[in-house]
């Protein structure tokens, strides 16, 4: 791992674990925000015992572990695809903007919503980002299947 990966990935992946962190120990008010999203899958699936406080839990269960592996660079570019994934649903319960009244809340609110989407911005362009030493996961798969090609290619010719 380059020194630039060894510095920025656990940055990027600092508030994650905090964050996953305070949500398992501390749902709270983070809770009541996913209550209406519990609300809806309950209506969608009622045998499930789901709530705003398990909600809260899990996305902080996923972006705790996600975060941890981003941060020691294990598979890194899952983590950082698995946290692309809970920060939109996270940032549009927790941070509406648009239904804040108070200009120094919604701004503040503004403010997190943009951050969020800039650190999405950042998670998804590390989904992309290869390894030094390994060819990008596209590359690997156009070279398998033409070794494969030639693999098949050999066989056939050894049976003639």
């Amino acid at each position: 791992m380059t020194l630039l990966r060894t510095v920025a990935r656990p940055m990027l992946a600092s508030m994650f674990v905090y964050g996953g962190a305070m949500a398992l120990k501390q749902p709270g008010p983070r809770a009541a925000k996913a209550q209406p999203t519990a609300d809806r899958i309950k209506k969608i699936a009622p045998q499930l015992p789901i709530n705003g406080a398990n909600l809260t839990r899990a996305n902080g269960a996923l972006q705790l572990g996600a975060g941890l592996a981003l941060a020691t660079g294990r598979v890194p570019r899952l983590a950082a695809l698995v946290l692309a994934a809970t920060v939109p649903p996270t940032t549009f319960a927790g941070h509406q903007y648009w239904n804040e009244t108070d200009p120094a809340a919604r701004a503040n609110q503004r403010i997190h919503f943009l951050k969020n989407m800039s650190l999405t911005g950042g998670l998804l362009m590390a989904t992309l980002d290869p390894e030094p030493h390994k060819k990008f996961i596209g590359r690997r798969a156009k070279d398998k299947v033409s070794q494969a090609a030639a693999s098949v290619a050999d066989q056939l010719d050894h049976l003639r």
